[in-house]
């Protein structure tokens, strides 16, 4: 097969994914370092590739279950992250919450989709890791036999060892270092007190002036590697919404009023009243696959990945998503609030991994139905005749 090139920076659990499934496929991937911010494009989360495997699904679950609370408890402990004790007691709980789900869906299961390793084990086993290389001591682990016996039969499969080597398990849980913490921040230049009269520090000033230039000028350029030849080859991002003229309506001001007063009785009455239906328009979307929802959380998981993956939409958009209905039983439909008159997905390819997995419907503001729904969705309270089930939960996209 062709040979990749994956820029990465040594111990990156998300290059190890791609890594291990390289190993399954037989890709040849050439590894090229680069720093830790790098990013090149996207998964492969399309629509199409979700709908033909349920490791997808998966995958939309280690990203917003697992990591956030991982990466608040182990983060830390390496001495890249400042330690707070409340948050890192919330993340050991939220991780227990998580390690009991996969306990229980693999008691009656080897791997997590099917009879075999899947991108589903890859993916979560890589977002685990550090958990259980840092954190996860015995005396946590241990009310988790399966997820445990899942981990290990993963690490030791050959693929993931040609590329994990030897995982060792924490014997005991790692602590803050304040010591490491401080190491790892940046060392900031302290100016030095210059004694003498205002004409010799000014001379001096101009002295070193001089000998800056003189030494950029000997300098001889260096030539850049391939990362830093690829990062500069990058076109700076365009704002998508530069075209579209100054709108009245301010969607930061609706979004105060919606997260810091009642939503019926002073949050809606401020939508309408500055609304813009010229420069914004109303959309409902639907989830095209109900048939394939089965555990409520997975389902919103499905919101919250899509949600995550819009980060960069959140200052001209707001959105109002709703599961509906218990597991093996349920809906995802919402209201969505866009600058301009068509979908804001179509602006940008990074916008367009989960948008096709919906039906998007433009409403019509001055309508009743439109009223009507904006209202219910805004508030996640109503009939909700349109939908035949109960409200289970809501997120909003703000």
């Amino acid at each position: 097969m062709a040979a990749g090139t994956l820029y990465t920076y040594p111990e990156n659990w998300r290059a190890f994914k791609a890594l291990i499934a390289a190993q399954y496929s037989g890709a040849q991937v050439r590894v090229l370092s680069a720093p830790p911010h790098f990013h090149f494009g996207q998964t492969n989360r399309t629509p199409e590739f979700l709908r033909k495997f349920p490791a997808g699904k998966w995958v939309s679950f280690a990203d917003s279950d697992i990591v956030p609370p991982a990466s608040t408890w182990v983060f830390p402990t390496l001495g890249i992250m400042h330690h707070n004790k409340q948050a890192t007691e919330n993340a050991k709980e939220e991780v227990r919450r998580i390690l009991g789900l996969l306990d229980l869906h693999l008691k009656t299961r080897t791997f997590l989709v099917g009879e075999r390793v899947t991108l589903a084990d890859i993916t979560v086993v890589c977002t685990l890791l550090w958990l259980y290389k840092q954190v996860l001591e015995p005396a946590f682990r241990q009310a988790f036999p399966n997820t445990n016996r899942w981990f290990l039969t993963c690490i030791n499969q050959p693929q993931f060892r040609a590329v994990l080597g030897e995982v060792k398990l924490c014997e005991k849980m790692a602590q803050f270092d304040a010591k490491k913490f401080a190491e790892n921040q940046p060392k900031k230049d302290v100016p030095r007190k210059e004694k003498g009269s205002r004409e010799e520090k000014q001379k001096a000033q101009a002295e070193r002036k001089e000998d800056k230039k003189a030494a950029a000028a000997a300098a001889p350029e260096e030539e850049m590697d391939e990362c830093e030849q690829a990062l500069a080859a990058e076109p700076k991002a365009k704002d998508p919404f530069a075209h579209l003229p100054k709108s009245t309506f301010v969607l930061d001001e609706f979004k105060r009023k919606y997260s810091n007063e009642d939503t019926l009785t002073v949050a809606l009455p401020h939508f309408w009243e500055h609304f813009d239906k010229d420069g914004w328009s109303l959309w409902y979307a639907e989830y095209r696959f109900p048939e394939e929802l089965t555990q409520t959380f997975m389902s919103c998981n499905l919101i919250t990945g899509m949600f995550q993956r819009l980060d960069k939409l959140r200052k001209n958009a707001f959105a109002s998503v709703i599961l509906f209905g218990t597991n093996n039983s349920s809906s995802i439909s919402g209201v969505w609030v866009f600058r301009g008159q068509e979908l804001a997905f179509l602006l940008s390819p990074d916008w367009q991994v989960d948008y096709e997995s919906y039906t998007w419907r433009k409403l019509d503001p001055s309508s009743e139905e439109t009223q009507t729904l904006v209202r219910e969705y805004f508030s996640w309270e109503g009939a909700f005749q349109h939908v035949g089930k109960a409200v289970k939960e809501g997120k909003i996209f703000k």
